[in-house]
Formats: C-alpha cells, sequence, structure tokens
C-alpha cells in the first residue's frame, strides 16, 4: 500500500462525506486506503458513512473519545501505506494535490512530512499551514496581538509565498502527508494532547529526529474552518491554552529558568481565563 489516509469523525457526517468524496473524486497513480475513525458520536453519523461508502473505506468505532491524537493513532496503528495523510473530517481536497505530493515525497527522501497551501472557505490562506515553532517571543507577540517587523519573530511566515515550496517548522493537522519511516522513527501523536497542539509536537519530534519538513504551495485544500467570531464550548477555549501548557513544559520548561517558567505559565492560565470569559459575552450562530 502507498497512502494510508486518516479521517477522524466526530458527529459529521455531511463533512466527512464531502472530504472522503472530494478523495474518490479522481484516479491516482498509486495505491491507497481510507480510513475514518469515529470518535464515539452520539448521532448516526458513523451508521449513514457506513451505508454510504459501504466497503471503499475502512471505519474504526470508538468507544470512547479521547481527543483528535488518539482518534488518529487507532488507524494509523493498522495503516499499511508507506506513506500516512492525517486529514480534517471538514476539508475538500483539490485535483492533483494527493498525486503532487506523493511525487515530491517519492523524489525527496529526506522529507519525513509535507503539507500543502490550506484555504479557508473564503479563499483565504489558512495561517496555520506554514508556521515557526512557537517558542515564548513569538508567542507572546503573537497572542497579544504586538506587531512585529521581525521575522525571527514572524509565527506565520507571513512573510513567505503561498504557491512556492521551501522548508518550514511546523504544518497544520487538517493536512499532514507524512512517510511511516518517520513515524516509526518519531512515534505516533501524543495522546496527552486533546485537540490542540498534537500537530506542532509531532513536527517538533520529526524534525529532532533528522527529518525535513516542507510546505508544498503548488498544491490546496480547502479548510472549511469555523469562523473566530462564533461562540465555542468552554472544553475547546480551555483544551487549546491546556495544549501551550503541555508543549511549552514538554520541549521547553527544561531549557529555561524557574521564573521565566512561572511567567510562561500563569500567562497561559489569565489568557485562558479571559477568553472563557469573553466568550460568554459572544453570539451563537
Amino acid at each position: 500500500m502507498d497512502l494510508s489516509v486518516v479521517i477522524v469523525n466526530y458527529q459529521t457526517f455531511e463533512l466527512t462525506k464531502n472530504t472522503i468524496n472530494s478523495i474518490l473524486e479522481y484516479d491516482y497513480p498509486f495505491s491507497y486506503e481510507i480510513f475514518v475513525v469515529d470518535n464515539a458520536s452520539s448521532d448516526d453519523s458513523l451508521a449513514r458513512l457506513k451505508d454510504y461508502f459501504n466497503d471503499k473505506v475502512k471505519f474504526i468505532a470508538s468507544n470512547e473519545n479521547n481527543g483528535f491524537a488518539a482518534g488518529n493513532n487507532q488507524a494509523l496503528r493498522l495503516a499499511s501505506g508507506r506513506y500516512q495523510l492525517l486529514l480534517n473530517s471538514d476539508t475538500i481536497v483539490w485535483e492533483n494535490t494527493l498525486e503532487s505530493i506523493y511525487h515530491y515525497m517519492e523524489s525527496n527522501e529526506d522529507v519525513g512530512a509535507c503539507g500543502c497551501r490550506v484555504l479557508l472557505e473564503n479563499g483565504e490562506l489558512d495561517k496555520a499551514c506554514k508556521r515557526s515553532f512557537p517558542n515564548v517571543k513569538n508567542s507572546f507577540f503573537r497572542l497579544f496581538h504586538i506587531p512585529t517587523n521581525s521575522k525571527d519573530d514572524n509565527y506565520n511566515l507571513t512573510d513567505l509565498p503561498d504557491d512556492e515550496v521551501y522548508e518550514i517548522d511546523c504544518l497544520t493537522g487538517a493536512f499532514m502527508f507524512i512517510r511511516k519511516e518517520a513515524l516509526d522513527q518519531i512515534g505516533l501523536l501524543d495522546e496527552t494532547f486533546f485537540m490542540y497542539g498534537e500537530d506542532i509536537d509531532l513536527c517538533y519530534r520529526i524534525k529532532q529526529g533528522g527529518w525535513k519538513i516542507v510546505y508544498y504551495g503548488k498544491s490546496k485544500i480547502t479548510h472549511l474552518k469555523g469562523a473566530s467570531s462564533k461562540k465555542q464550548k468552554s472544553k475547546l477555549i480551555y483544551e487549546f491554552y491546556r495544549a501551550m501548557y503541555i508543549y511549552y513544559k514538554k520541549h521547553h520548561a527544561g531549557e529555561s529558568i524557574f521564573i521565566v517558567n512561572w511567567v510562561v505559565y500563569l500567562g497561559i492560565a489569565v489568557l485562558c481565563l479571559l477568553k472563557l470569559f469573553l466568550n460568554i459575552f459572544k453570539k451563537k450562530s
């Protein structure tokens, strides 16, 4: 098997259906399999997906929702492809995207993971598709919306062209085309992360393992991301800031003195509480 595509579904029948159809719509010069992991949906989305796709997709039903990382790992442990694609259930894959990135990975054996240009529904770039690793300085500028002209502090790499190919630090978990050899070396997603941060952590470990991570801007997907103005569930806000804490403690706390770590942890807690408070007054949509 050349490629294993892994999609996690949680009560999103229509979105997941459209994502899978955007793959099945085209022919490919390689063999592939599609896994859908249902994270204990409480609706009938799993049954409807099974009925709709029948034997075209391999389904895994989780007994409980242990998060995005844990869901993906269930399929990754069974996947037989030389490459593994982590793909969000709210994405649309464009024509030639999988084929182009497959050929690029075949020709560049030192690349451990590759991403593509990720477009939002309005056609704008999802900035998470090409990032630097977060650190104390660039996270401070980003979280407090402080403008900076320094390329060293440009977390979202907005100074780099969107339609070219180059090495970066971090991809988005919405689309990660990963070499299985790299995963076998560094391990699967860290299930300590529930929903956010697992993609950054995985990229960090891939680069630590000596592999390159590449942004392939010549190919595209569309990511039907929810608008930030919408009211969010409190758990999602909490998990976002919890992921910050986990990532920092895992990869950076050992390099910093106690007072720096204390300030970082306090800052994360304050921002989380502030975001939860402000979210109360947002309108549902």
